[in-house]
């Protein structure tokens, strides 16, 4: 039987001749940026959950501890009495919030449903810019050490190099220093250590340390708290790229100054109005629509609210490097 060559057709029309009829599909589900899950909301835990009316602020009020008396009594002689003292925090209520604009236009020729899209967009912005305000405050305390002895500089986290990295004995150190000031735990009497996964990298590739969390992982079951790598030395340690970065470059900084945040309760208080319509959490907000044809739609958040540090003694940070840098 004869050899039959393939057939060739002859001025085909394909995919070259109409390029303008074939294109590329489209997913119709949308993808976000990768999400970094909110952190220091959960450390302030004082709260103005009762206030005696709606105002710009609001105060904190807590009682200063009485002297101890050690001296005996005299049995004909009265006790002196004593005068009460109090101190206090205010916090001041600002407004915060964000917002898009989305078009008839838009919504009526995308694939993707834009407002949805939109909304989720909005809401994590609101998440991602209240845990930034609340760390900024939170970083902003005065007691601190750096990792090397380093004495505190004027300009933050100058003269620390590669070489100190965080260790253990940091943790130890931190949770000493707490502990003389009084300050309360947490769960089990632990402190809450916010940690950047470079910093965790140096501390978990302590062979002693490695082992205990492990252990204590698989006696306890799942952490409490997202991110949580485990307890050691009477800190739970939880794991997130939100921990303090100072950048190298900057204020005679020669490497990444990375801050590990170490905390006991009563640290921050949070102020928030509990006039009708405001609250202790942000709201997504949705319209109205105000213009003329409908065609603009707004989506935002807004909160009114504020965040101070309620005692000092709390808190404990410390500043080091990583050999990720």
């Amino acid at each position: 039987m004869a050899f039959t060559p393939p057939f060739t057709a002859n001025n085909p029309t394909g995919t070259g001749q109409l390029p303008l009829s074939v294109q590329n599909a489209y997913s119709l589900t949308a993808h976000f940026a990768l999400r970094a899950a909110p952190l220091y909301e959960m450390i302030a835990d004082v709260r103005s959950t009762a206030q005696t009316h709606s105002g710009a602020g609001v105060q904190f009020t807590f009682y200063d501890e009485m002297l101890q008396a050690t001296a005996a009594l005299a049995e004909s002689v009265d006790v002196t009495p004593v005068v009460l003292g109090d101190s206090k925090v205010e916090v001041a209520l600002t407004e915060y919030g964000n917002a898009v604009l989305t078009t008839a236009k838009l919504r009526g020729t995308s694939f993707f449903n834009i407002d949805a899209d939109a909304a989720s967009l909005v809401g994590y912005n609101m998440v991602n810019s209240m845990d930034k305000i609340v760390s900024d405050v939170a970083q902003g305390g005065s007691n601190f050490t750096n990792v090397g002895g380093l004495a505190p500089n004027t300009a933050p986290g100058a003269g620390i190099v590669a070489a100190n990295v965080y260790t253990s004995t940091e943790g130890r150190k931190a949770v000493a220093q707490l502990r003389t000031r009084n300050a309360p735990g947490w769960e089990n009497g632990n402190y809450m250590a916010i940690i950047h996964p470079n910093v965790s990298y140096d501390f978990r590739g302590q062979a002693a340390v490695t082992d205990v969390i492990n252990y204590q992982l698989y006696q306890d079951g799942p952490p409490i708290r997202a991110g949580s790598i485990g307890v050691f030395n009477g800190i739970e340690y939880i794991e997130n790229p939100r921990a303090g970065i100072l950048a190298t470059g900057v204020a005679g900084r020669t490497v990444n100054v990375y801050q590990t945040l170490i905390v006991g309760r009563q640290y921050l208080a949070k102020a928030f109005s509990r006039a009708p319509g405001f609250g202790e959490d942000p709201n997504v907000v949705f319209g109205p629509v105000t213009d003329v044809l409908r065609r603009f739609n707004p989506i935002g958040w807004y909160h009114l609210a504020g965040y101070g540090i309620f005692r000092e003694e709390c808190a404990q940070r410390v500043q080091s490097s990583s050999s990720l840098n």
